[in-house]
């Protein structure tokens, strides 16, 4: 068994915005217009194919990247339909790090809100070329060319639109094509049949004012439209859609598409633009390694089925039926069942057992996967996210995936001890699958606690274990995960010298300890002159320092934004030991910490409401009683954004009371911006509230 088609009619998508934006229902009509489907999936009926998960169905969001696989015009379309709420954007992250293109959409309203500029960031991380797509033409305040001068503004790019919408809100009745310069109008109920037409006389300059822009802009880029525009000579269309395709692919520019997915218009140009204008896996660079052996010897796979094979894992999940499921991206070669690869990660062999084309939660198994594809196996039993799949004999080592510290913690406990196990295998099966849920045991209480990105990630996540796994547990409060830094710099010596059964131990440092950079983490510098000690105890004394780090002076919380420099040590020949020197430089760190002036540091949340004008001063006095700074208030139609900054521990069940300022009107998004200092006062709060002492 062969490829079926060439790599060049691969495309490997993500569709990404905001929340409610119209991700899902734009993937359904894909998936519908393309045949994948008999019957048009709807987010708010439950019933769409994408949103599978019966927590998705309930709430009618997406929580986990889901995976399909579709064709048009000859052409394999792979789609990860990725979450829009701040809590999954890691769902985001590590698909758009599979990806070789997306389609972000835009609420034709409300326009660029903050997770489509998260999203944005993500995939300009990744330098994955985009389509844009503004849904909701058909909603009463939709207003395209401001949405293109929200994408300039907010995103700092550069939106090429090649399509220009005939008329708004309920007088949205289909597009305008620049390439060519002809009208669509769709026809049926169900989007499926449209009319191509010449542009109506009303639209005729609007569609000739955004043609000359598309020219212009085009000709920048491109010497022979350039020639072209100067002479006025008529441009051929297959030039055009060439140029638009080079700009794309370069990102100088993104192309818009606009229409109103929920009202099935708009899809099917949007679908061919995918093919015409997004890159195959043969378009992007060839994928970047490292010798497993030699980590400074950069390796390169091209994209092709005949370099050895190599893929990278890039979701864990748990399916009822198969079991652990490991999504994998194929970069190079080829791979069929019952062959082996090596898990270059952790130095295990994997033997390939079943592999699945996902469709959401549905699967079509196949014995062979070639470069480009996007599939799922079955029976790998040590690989985890971020892990790399190659060839054992060809061995490639490729970029690991990052992934943020959550922010927020509760304890759970079993309510029986027939639950005790249970509890613990389900909470671990979670864990396999998301990166940023964590689960650890809390030293002084013996609580379990839970650990992720928000307060609806934890609700999903109990809510799984609940209904998914059968489990009963009792739930504590939300807790924050603060940390601890210091605010001067200090110099502190240890000498440890003990005897223990007949042997002396020693060791003995001097260590400078300085705040460092936010976000800085723990740095550690060696500034011994060489021969003060054997060069393999300066890693011994490193390691005590970040023992040191993991639990704070004043809380217990893991320290971080610290410069540990070595600065003095002393040998003895007889009676050196690496533990000595270990524990001298943990005891160091923490009698150091102590005189640094320690603080807390807290989670600060970046706050966006959207209100009405007459419950503004309400919603920001109310932010201000929460320890907020509003950084900037902006117009949204004929309602106020207000832009602010929030401690997370002050906006836990926010929107409880937000609503009832502002009688249910009002709607904000809250996701994760930085950590900063907890003042003083509620410094000394937390840390008797904590300990029983005081600051």
């Amino acid at each position: 068994m062969g490829r079926e088609l060439p790599l060049n009619r691969t495309r490997n998508i993500g569709i990404m915005a905001h929340i409610d934006a119209g991700k899902t229902t734009l993937t359904e009509r894909i998936l519908y217009y393309t045949g994948k489907t008999y019957k048009l999936g709807e987010v708010h009926e439950g019933t769409a194919e994408m949103d599978w998960m019966a927590q998705e169905k309930e709430r009618g969001i997406t929580i986990t990247a889901a995976a399909t696989t579709t064709m048009w015009k000859n052409t394999r379309i792979n789609i990860i339909d990725t979450p829009g709420h701040v809590d999954f954007t890691m769902e985001v992250e590590r698909s758009l790090r599979v990806l070789d293109s997306a389609i972000a959409v835009f609420d034709g309203v409300a326009g660029v809100e903050p997770q489509s500029e998260t999203v944005w960031r993500q995939a300009d991380r990744y330098h994955i070329p985009r389509i844009c797509f503004v849904n909701k033409m058909d909603r009463v305040g939709a207003d395209f060319e401001r949405c293109l001068a929200m994408i300039r503004d907010k995103l700092f790019a550069r939106p090429l639109a090649l399509e220009v919408p005939m008329g708004a809100e309920d007088r949205f009745a289909g597009v305008v094509d620049l390439v060519r310069m002809k009208s669509i109008v769709w026809t049926d109920q169900a989007g499926e049949h449209f009319e191509e037409k010449e542009i109506p006389p009303e639209y005729a300059d609007i569609a000739a004012g955004y043609r000359e822009r598309l020219i212009d802009a085009l000709s920048e880029g491109n010497d022979e439209i350039m020639e072209a525009f100067i002479e006025g000579a008529e441009l051929d269309e297959s030039l055009v859609r060439k140029a638009i395709r080079e700009l794309t692919l370069s990102l100088d520019f993104f192309p818009v598409f606009c229409g109103s997915a929920l009202k099935n218009r708009g899809v099917q140009p949007l679908l061919d633009a995918i093919v015409d204008y997004l890159p195959s896996p043969r378009d992007i660079k060839p994928v970047e390694g490292h010798n497993p052996k030699k980590l400074e010897q950069v390796e390169l796979r091209e994209a092709s089925d005949k370099e050895p094979f190599s893929a990278l894992v890039f979701k864990i999940m748990s399916d009822p039926y198969v079991g652990r499921l490991s999504y994998m991206r194929v970069y190079s070669g080829h791979i069929r069942t019952g062959d082996a690869a090596l898990n270059v990660t952790d130095g295990r062999k994997e033997r390939i057992g079943r592999i699945l084309r996902m469709h959401a939660n549905d699967r079509e198994e196949v014995s062979e996967v070639y470069t480009g594809d996007i599939v799922a196996l079955v029976g790998l039993k040590s690989a985890r996210t971020g892990d790399t799949l190659c060839d054992e004999k060809s061995p490639i080592l490729l970029e690991k995936m990052e992934f943020p510290e959550p922010v927020i913690s509760i304890a759970i406990e079993p309510r029986s001890k027939a639950d005790q196990d249970k509890m613990n295998a389900a909470l671990h099966r979670l864990e396999d699958e998301d990166p940023t849920f964590r689960v650890k045991v809390d030293e002084d209480t013996g609580q379990n606690l839970i650990s992720g990105m928000g307060e609806l990630h934890l609700e999903i996540i109990i809510d799984r274990l609940t209904n998914e796994f059968n489990v009963s547990a009792n739930i504590g409060k939300p807790q924050v995960a603060y940390k601890e830094t210091i605010t001067r710099r200090v110099e502190m010596e240890n000498r440890y010298e003990r005897q223990i059964g007949a042997k002396n131990q020693f060791g003995h440092v001097v260590l400078v300890l300085e705040p460092a950079k936010p976000a800085s983490g723990i740095l550690f510098e060696n500034r011994l002159q060489a021969g003060v000690i054997p060069e393999a105890f300066v890693p011994v004394i490193e390691s005590g320092v970040r023992d040191a780090m993991e639990a704070g002076v004043l809380a217990g919380y893991r320290m971080v934004d610290v410069k540990v420099a070595l600065v003095g040590s002393s040998y003895n020949e007889a009676d050196s030991v690496d533990v000595a020197y270990r524990i001298a430089a943990t005891v160091a760190v923490k009698d150091g910490a102590r005189k640094a002036e320690p603080t807390l540091l807290e989670p600060i949340m970046k706050l966006e409401v959207v209100v009405p004008e007459e419950y503004m001063g309400d919603i920001i006095n109310d932010i201000n009683s929460r320890r907020g700074k509003i950084d900037g208030i902006g117009m949204q139609g004929q309602l106020r954004v207000i832009d602010a900054h929030v401690p997370l521990s002050e906006v836990f069940g926010y929107a409880t009371g937000m609503r009832s300022l502002s009688q249910g009107r009002a709607s904000h998004t809250l996701q994760f911006s930085h950590y900063d200092q907890v003042p003083r006062s509620i410094t000394e709060t937390i840390v008797a509230r904590l300990t029983g002492r005081l600051y």
